[in-house]
């Protein structure tokens, strides 16, 4: 309870008072068990966070550069607390704990009396002590100000290089971060390998070649003498070797238990730091508990989400018998496995159990799969005798993790072939029938972080609970980090099934059909409006989800203009009117550079367009301009000078391909094998304008060093001294994906061949906005029957594939060329109907870096222009004119 400063405040309310120092996930999960359990209606609890906002994901910390929006990583809202009772205080740690009075006293100077004291303090970032450590662009990687510190830097444009010190879990995460901000990235690892914790020798190498095959460089064994640099950071030196040069530094080198308050106090703390708890979160003061990464159990101290919300779930046990007055349960944290599976950069990484036991156990046997082409690696550590499983390192495949976490520790028995566990094993593909979640007990854990078991799910299923959404609040499995959701998903579809239920694979409630099977019946039919699939298989009007996806069906079977028909009202946003629709309203404009091969002809012609109509202009990742600010009247004004100078639409605006991206191959790099220029362009060409059931990214490298990161592509093509290698099945994004690879040593047109088969056969069965990544993981059969269905025909179609690709070729044509040529198509491109050549008022822009952007949000660092109109004290351009359309000139 708290009390005006200089006071404490009486305590003879007949609820125990609990004071909650830290509001971070563990933090958090407390007051949930609390809550779940009801315990709050005789706990008066107070929550003390040193961070302004409420708790949040601290895992998927990472993922904020997406949309840079705290808000999408929060674990709840304030009003949640209110709701429940809590009074939560944020932004004023807590300076003192006086353990005589129990009272605690934050740096505000606010007093809060407490019955039970919870600390929750986490940790806090290592930094080496080395000189130059603190200062100007030198940061941690903890906190969401944290993050925003590093991306305001930069986003500077003298902030070129970033290098990560330290190559563990978080040191890869920010590495990844630095990566998506555009910074060439380097890491440096003290130890011989990356991750020395969790992977041993082999698996860190593996990981390794993932990591630097993204663009990362890697450097271990390295050991840091100084960060120098006065008002920035100019370099890094080591103890040996040449200093490196960088703009910015993300130390991340492991963390240390936050324990001050507990010393300070007189509480026992480990002799390398952490509260000392016992098996029931206690500290040496019965009246004061620690939970999280503060607490040291056993002289261990647990890092991870899973074993953290394990003990906010015991101690709520114990304060809420407290509370009630009950007997103290028999609830008590043990020793907690340490298994963990993630994502690192798109790379599949697990480490179960001891992974260093055959290292150090003479009496154990070391099961190892390493397949270097594949790039995976999985090592299996069982004692002599292959009666236990002690141990696992899984890398770029971790199909595995659920069958081997069950035998580590204990639930399953290991199997009289131990090699069977492994996913690439002898019987690859499936886990040799030992894998599998079919194979697993009722009493698996699939959900570590909230500890639901297999069973538990498939009992969710049966009381009722038919989708994610609704098992995810019946079972809370999934709504930790997330890494068991496709299994979850995967084990409620199958109890489904298993009790009479249909998983429903309609594509909307109009049409009763799988996206595969209306893509055929559309081609069978020779169906050429949305008017006429609806009418034959459909119902009703049709909704959001079945008119665009009809219109793509509609674009890739009979390939004639989005615009004309009907099919001009069944298009998305950006389909309608050939454009990105961006936050303001504006579109941009991408006209394509197959393989990111242009002229300076060309070049010019899109700086004249850019500066003629204010746009801004950014270079992407796939190699091309984009031009952003465009009003929709403009449009065809811009594309008509593109069109003439020969540019082509990139439909970046459409579900079809988006790019080729390549390196100058061997007809400049002295690394290159072959021309992988003139094969992107080629590829390019060909497959320009293919529509399909979500984007298409394609990449050739000239040689392995895999400058154009063709392996994080949908098609990837890595030249070889023979031919080609062919990658499929690669993603980036928010859920990346290495590619797979396919086919090896390919001749230039066993390469088109194959990559004109597998499209074709992923646009006619894919299910709507299904990316590669998930239709190859997806695949009955696997690679191995893709490689059937490509190369040995084993569906007899390949005669159909073929051919339709040859219609599309044959079909293609420019969609903005083709709209320039018909005055009714461009009748749309204008902002207001009834007033063709009035500009849309409410579009803004301010200067910013010598360019426009949006004037809706106001950044620092704006740079007004003169005589422009004011919007929050900035200066804003407004567009004051429609720009001058004539169609009949456009025409013309």
């Amino acid at each position: 309870m708290a009390s005006e400063p200089g006071t404490t405040t009486d305590t003879s309310s007949a609820r125990l008072d609990l004071v909650v120092v830290g509001n971070g996930m563990v933090g958090h999960k407390l007051l949930q068990a609390l809550a779940d359990a009801g315990a709050l209606e005789h706990v008066a609890v107070t929550v003390l966070g040193e961070e302004i906002r409420p708790a949040y994901d601290r895992v998927g910390l990472t993922s904020w550069f997406e949309r840079r929006d705290a808000d999408d990583l929060a674990l709840t809202s304030r009003e949640w607390f209110t709701d429940q009772g809590i009074d939560l205080h944020l932004g004023d740690p807590v300076a003192e704990i006086d353990r005589d009075a129990k009272v605690v006293r934050t740096v505000g100077g606010a007093e809060f009396s407490y019955d039970r004291l919870v600390l929750a303090t986490g940790s806090a970032p290592f930094v080496p002590p080395i000189p130059g450590a603190e200062g100007p662009d030198r940061f941690v990687y903890r906190t969401i100000e944290d993050l925003e510190a590093i991306a305001a830097a930069a986003d500077r444009p003298e902030v070129t290089r970033g290098v990560v010190v330290g190559g563990g879990l978080l040191g890869l995460e920010a590495a990844n971060a630095l990566r998506k901000l555009g910074l060439d990235t380097h890491v440096l690892e003290m130890a011989p390998g990356l991750m020395p914790v969790q992977l041993d020798a082999r698996g860190g190498e593996v990981l390794r070649s993932h990591i630097e095959a993204l663009g990362v460089t890697v450097h271990t064994g390295v050991s840091t003498r100084s960060v120098d640099g006065d008002e920035g950071v100019s370099q890094i030196s080591f103890a040996e070797g040449d200093p490196l040069p960088t703009d910015i530094v993300v130390f991340s080198a492991g963390i240390r238990p936050r324990d001050q308050l507990a010393r300070d106090c007189g509480i026992e703390v480990g002799e390398r730091g952490g509260i000392v708890v016992d098996g029931t979160l206690s500290t040496s003061d019965p009246a004061i508990s620690a939970i999280g990464e503060c607490a040291l159990f056993e002289g261990r101290i647990y890092g991870l989400v899973a074993p953290g919300y394990t003990m906010a779930r015991v101690l709520a046990a114990h304060l809420g018998a407290q509370a009630l007055g009950a007997p103290a349960p028999d609830d008590a944290f043990t020793p907690a496995d340490m298994s963990t599976k993630l994502k690192l950069l798109g790379v599949d990484v697990a480490s179960l159990g001891d992974p260093h036991a055959d290292r150090t156990d003479p009496d154990t046997r070391a099961l190892v799969w390493d397949d270097p082409v594949a790039g995976t690696y999985e090592k299996l550590v069982v004692s002599a005798d292959g009666s236990r499983a002690l141990g696992a390192v899984l890398v770029g495949d971790a199909s595995a993790y659920s069958t081997l976490l069950q035998v580590i520790t204990g639930t399953s028995p290991v199997p009289d072939e131990p090699a069977l566990l492994l996913a690439r094993g002898p019987q690859q593909g499936n886990g040799g029938g030992a894998s599998g979640l079919a194979a697993l007990p009722a009493e698996a854990v699939i959900c570590s972080c909230e500890n639901v078991t297999k069973g538990s799910i498939e009992d969710a299923v049966a009381s009722g609970c038919s989708d994610l959404d609704a098992l995810k609040c019946s079972t809370k499995a999934g709504t930790g980090c997330g890494g068991c959701v496709p299994q979850v998903t995967a084990l409620m579809n199958d109890a489904l099934r298993r009790a009479g239920v249909e998983v429903s694979t309609d594509l909307c409630p109009h049409f009763a059909h799988t996206r595969a099977d209306l893509f055929d019946l559309v081609r069978i039919n020779g169906m050429t409006s949305f008017a006429e699939v609806l009418e034959a298989y459909g119902s009703g009007a049709g909704c959001d989800i079945c008119k665009p996806t009809v219109g793509s069906i509609l674009a890739t079977v009979v390939n004639e203009h989005i615009l004309d028909g009907d099919r001009a009202a069944i298009q998305d946003t950006n389909d309608r009117f050939l454009a990105n629709m961006q936050k303001d309203g504006t579109y941009s404009v991408v006209p394509r550079v197959p393989g990111g091969e242009i002229t300076p002809e060309k070049l010019i012609v899109i700086g004249e367009v850019a500066r003629d109509f204010d746009l801004y202009t950014k270079i992407t990742g796939g190699q091309r301009i984009d031009l952003f600010g465009a009003t929709v009247d403009q449009l065809p004004v811009i594309w008509k000078r593109l069109v003439d100078a020969g540019f082509e639409s990139g439909h970046a605006y459409g579900k079809s391909l988006r790019t080729v991206k390549s390196c100058v191959g061997e007809t400049w790099c002295r690394y290159g094998v072959q021309d992988s220029t003139a094969m992107a362009i080629l590829l390019e060409d060909r497959y320009k304008g293919l529509r399909s059931p979500h984007k298409i990214k394609m990449a050739v490298s000239g040689c392995a060093r895999e400058c154009a990161e063709a392996q994080s592509k949908d098609v990837g093509v890595i030249a070889t001294e023979r031919g080609w290698n062919l990658y499929v099945g690669g993603n980036g994004g928010k859920q990346p994906r290495h590619a797979d690879l396919l086919a090896e040593d390919l001749s230039d047109d066993e390469l088109v061949r194959a990559i004109d088969r597998y499209l074709m056969y992923y646009v006619r069965t894919a299910d709507r906005l299904q990316r590669t990544s998930t239709w190859v993981e997806g695949l009955e059969g696997g690679l191995d029957r893709l490689r059937a269905v490509i190369f040995d025909d084993v569906l007899g179609v390949a005669a159909e594939l073929d051919a339709a690709i040859a219609h599309h070729l044959d079909t293609y044509e420019c969609e903005w060329a083709a709209t320039l040529e018909r005055p009714e198509r461009l009748a749309r491109f204008t902002t207001f109907v009834n007033a063709p050549r009035v500009a849309d008022p409410t579009i803004s822009f301010v200067k910013e870096r010598g360019q426009i952007r949006p004037g809706t949000k106001v950044l620092a660092g704006a740079v007004p222009s003169d005589g422009a109109a004011g919007v929050d004290g900035v200066p804003v351009i407004v567009r004051s004119k429609s720009q001058e359309l004539d169609l009949v000139k456009v025409e013309a």
